[in-house]
C-alpha cells in the first residue's frame, strides 16, 4: 500500500480500539466510566451507573476537597474514587475484595491519569489502615454483608471528616420519632411498616446472593446515629452524609466497648 492509500473504511472498523479491548478483557462492569469517550458500562440496568446517583450528591460534597484524603470501601470500577481525585484529594484510597474491580479501578485511573491507591482489603479489616480521613466512602456494600452493623462501626473509626453512606432501601421510606424505650409486652410497634427493620434475604435477590441484608430507611438512619453518627444531610433516596457525633468515649467506639463489655 503507497503512502497516498487509506485503510478502507471497513477494515478500520473490523480493527478493534485497543482501549476497547482492555476494557472489555476485564469482563462485566457495574461502574458507567467514561474513558476517553468509551463507556465502560453502556448497557447497565440501572442506566447510567453511578452517574445516576452522583448527580443528586455531588452537590452535598464541597467542589474542592484540595489536600483531603479520601477512604473509598468498596470502589468497584473505581468511579467514586475517581470523582474525589477530579475535585483534588491528595490521597484517594480504594479498597475491596474482588481483583476484577480493583484491576478495571487500576485500568480507569492510568487511562484517566488519575492517580489512586488500590488494595485487595475487606470492609472488616479497615482497622487496620493507618489513621482517619477527611472523606469515608461506603456506597452500596452495607446489603452486601452479613455482618452490616459490625462493619458500620468498624467503617466509623476511620471517619475524620465525612462519610458518605448507601445502601439500597426496601419496605418503608417513611420515619417517625419512636419513644426511647417500651415495656416488654408491648409489640403493636413492630407491625408498623415504618418501625427500624431490616430484611434477611436467605436465597437470593435480584439475581445476586451476597444481597443479605435490606434496611428500611428507618433502620438505615438508625443504624448510622446507633454507630456515633449525626445525619447531616439526605441528598437522594438512598444516600446520607455523615459526621461523628463524638459518641467514641475516651477515645473507644461502640464495638470496642460491647466486644469488653463496658458498652
Amino acid at each position: 500500500m503507497s503512502p497516498s492509500q487509506s485503510i478502507p473504511s471497513t477494515y478500520a472498523a473490523r480493527t478493534p480500539d485497543p482501549l476497547a479491548q482492555q476494557i472489555s478483557e476485564l469482563g462485566d462492569w457495574f461502574h458507567n466510566i467514561d474513558l476517553r469517550g468509551i463507556q465502560t458500562a453502556p448497557n447497565h440496568f440501572l442506566g447510567d451507573f453511578p452517574n445516576v446517583k452522583w448527580r443528586h450528591i455531588a452537590p452535598a460534597i464541597p467542589q474542592d476537597v484540595s489536600g483531603a484524603t479520601v477512604l473509598d470501601i468498596g470502589c468497584n470500577g473505581g468511579f467514586y474514587s475517581l470523582q474525589m481525585k477530579m475535585r483534588g484529594a491528595s490521597r484517594v484510597l480504594g479498597i475491596d475484595i474482588c481483583d476484577r474491580y480493583l484491576n478495571q479501578a487500576r485500568l480507569a485511573s492510568r487511562t484517566l491519569g488519575l492517580e489512586i491507591e488500590l488494595e485487595k482489603r475487606s470492609v472488616y479489616e479497615v482497622e487496620e489502615i493507618a489513621g482517619q480521613f477527611d472523606f469515608v466512602i461506603f456506597m452500596g456494600v452495607l446489603y452486601h454483608l452479613r455482618y452490616p452493623l459490625y462493619a458500620l462501626d468498624k467503617v466509623v473509626t476511620k471517619v475524620g471528616g465525612k462519610l458518605i453512606f448507601q445502601t439500597m432501601i426496601r419496605g418503608s421510606e417513611e420515619v417517625k420519632a419512636w419513644e426511647s424505650n417500651y415495656d416488654f409486652w408491648r409489640k403493636d410497634m413492630f407491625a408498623d411498616p415504618s418501625w427500624p427493620q431490616m430484611y434477611f434475604v436467605e436465597q437470593s435477590y435480584s439475581n445476586d446472593q451476597t444481597n443479605w441484608w435490606i434496611p428500611n430507611r428507618a433502620a438505615a438512619e438508625a443504624m448510622l446515629r446507633s454507630s456515633g453518627l449525626e445525619i447531616e444531610s439526605h441528598p437522594e433516596s438512598e444516600t446520607w452524609i455523615c459526621t461523628p457525633d463524638g459518641r467514641s468515649r475516651e477515645g473507644r467506639f461502640v464495638h470496642q466497648m460491647e466486644l469488653d463489655g463496658t458498652l
